[in-house]
């Protein structure tokens, strides 16, 4: 009786309908559509110089984001030894490969411009043409600061630890303020080259961006 009384309330559309009400009852009402799309660009500090894939920064970043709860994937966008032209050279084709739109890009370029003593208007230059074109797609950054070695003098160091600051007022963009926070200065937690962390030291350099990384997620 009461299956002949809904196909005269809904008339011959009951064998349509019903189906597809019982598709929209079944899905979890709490669905992701899409996880997010994290790009970490940068030098040999993201692209995980030294160590295997599974101990660098972007899979230890998405291990623990997942850890957290965040179903983010991360994908390498390092390329050792690039300075600020150099990854705003292949910044483009970059964003291409990817094959999507990120939700988050960490930029973090600058060191070697620094290690090599080029002048900081350059790489101030190069990474403000990084950021105009992430902000020209709409694309959420997290600008990872950078401090310059001691022998490369005052003067130099107030200006190239000055330009990340300014540059993430300028495009307002999030900025989190040293990239080795934690980890410089400390012997034991680089590699034998004194300039790239060991995989200890990239899961501290992780477990302090995270917080800044999901707040520039939401």
């Amino acid at each position: 009786m009461e299956s002949r009384s809904r196909t005269r309330r809904y008339g011959g559309w009951w064998w349509l309908v019903h189906p597809i009400l019982l598709l929209l009852l079944a899905a979890p009402a709490s669905a992701d559509p899409r996880a997010p799309l994290i790009w970490a660009f940068g030098d040999s500090l993201t692209a995980g110089y030294g160590l295997p894939p599974a101990q660098g920064f972007p899979a230890q970043l998405q291990a623990e984001l997942r850890r957290q709860g965040v179903a983010a994937t991360v994908r390498n966008g390092g390329v050792a030894g690039d300075t600020a032209a150099q990854g705003r050279a292949r910044l483009r084709w970059g964003l291409r490969g990817l094959k999507a739109r990120p939700d988050l890009v960490i930029v973090e370029l600058g060191a070697n411009d620094m290690l090599r003593g080029l002048p900081v208007a350059q790489a101030q230059a190069n990474l403000d043409r990084i950021l105009t074109e992430l902000r020209a797609r709409n694309i959420p950054v997290l600008l990872a600061g950078m401090r310059a070695a001691p022998n490369m003098g005052g003067d130099y160091a107030r200006a190239f630890e000055g330009m990340y600051p300014a540059l993430a007022k300028k495009h307002r963009v999030a900025l989190y303020p040293f990239f080795l926070d934690g980890v410089a200065g400390r012997r034991a937690l680089f590699q034998a080259d004194g300039l790239h962390p060991d995989p200890r030291g990239v899961a501290i350099i992780v477990r302090r961006i995270v917080p800044p990384v999901r707040r520039a997620l939401k």
